[in-house]
């Protein structure tokens, strides 16, 4: 039952931007202040228990893995940290964004690829193991390389605090994830039951993260909807058509290429906006205006990336079928 509601975790974003768009009320304890566990804003802890899920579920094993796909998940790493920097910063300057949507897409076109995108590869039919893999040396990877290329390709707009964004990854993203894997260590039998809801434990913290973004910045969006949204069409489509060719061209199979691609295309949304709506990433901008809006793509994105991906993936399946003989 909750593998079926996890694999609907498109189905879910979508539902849920929808409520937060028409009743933005539902959503706005989320971001407001009302709620700060452990001193902190509820964002930054919603996308700890996200991060400490993925960790619960990893395994000494799962770091072999690397060691066992070297090639693969080194191109596809690669793939990730240089198609989509590049494009974000493309598409920004090409659509004309204003200061606080360009860093905004920037930010989440660095960012590593979610937790959403193994949901997309298993629905796809492509290499789960390899986009699990992916995935996590991605993260690892991002801790570093996120706050690097987005200081050097969104301070063309701002100057960005690199340090105070390292400092977040590490917060937000590293120490949960750390923790996660020892408590799998220590307490097998206990992680092994948390494993089983963590999943859609972190479908429903992304779904909070992006809805309350919706909700608090409806009328922002409303005002720049066009050049955003086809800016961020235009970033993920991007991602998935060049993350499938040019591992076509490197040598991957069919597989390994719709693993990649996915990959590639669905970024960590939720990183995204919770690292955006930070005080520290908020106070590099001249007006609040501009710092109000940096969150907004990464919030727009989820929506987009994991539409974008099941409507792939329910494509390559069905090609699958096809190709199999068999029916749906």
């Amino acid at each position: 039952m909750i593998r079926k509601a996890t694999d609907l975790f498109a189905v879910w974003t979508v539902l849920g931007t929808l409520w937060a768009w028409l009743i933005p009320s539902h959503f706005l304890w989320v971001v407001d202040g009302t709620f700060q566990p452990f001193g902190q804003s509820l964002v930054s802890v919603l996308l700890g228990l996200i991060m400490l899920g993925m960790g619960l579920t990893l395994s000494p094993g799962d770091f072999r893995r690397i060691l066992s796909m070297p090639r693969a998940v080194g191109i596809g790493v690669a793939l990730q940290f240089t198609v989509m920097p590049l494009a974000g910063v493309v598409f920004a300057r090409l659509f004309g964004l204003e200061t606080g949507l360009a860093v905004g897409l920037i930010l989440v076109a660095c960012c590593p690829g979610g937790t959403a995108s193994n949901v997309v590869t298993y629905l796809a039919r492509a290499n789960l193991a390899l986009s699990v893999t992916m995935t996590m040396a991605s993260t690892m990877v991002a801790i570093v390389a996120t706050p690097l290329l987005t200081s050097w390709l969104a301070g063309i707009y701002v100057e960005i605090d690199q340090w105070a964004l390292f400092r977040g990854m590490v917060t937000v993203v590293l120490l949960p994830v750390v923790a996660g894997v020892v408590l799998n260590r220590l307490l097998p039998g206990v992680t092994a039951k948390a494993a089983i809801v963590s999943p859609m434990v972190s479908v429903i913290g992304v779904v909070l993260i992006v809805g309350g973004i919706i909700a608090r910045s409806k009328d922002l969006i409303i005002d720049n909807a066009g050049t955003l949204l086809f800016a961020l069409f235009a970033l993920h489509a991007t991602g998935f058509l060049f993350g499938y060719w040019l591992s076509r061209l490197t040598g991957f199979g069919e597989e390994e290429a719709r693993t990649c691609s996915i990959e590639v295309g669905m970024q960590n949304s939720g990183l995204g906006s919770t690292l955006a709506s930070s005080p520290s990433f908020a106070a590099q901008f001249q007006m609040p205006l501009q710092a109000a809006l940096a969150p907004v793509p990464s919030a727009v994105s989820a929506l987009y990336h994991v539409v974008m991906g099941s409507l792939l993936a329910a494509w390559w399946r069905r090609g699958s079928n096809t190709d199999t003989g068999e029916i749906e």
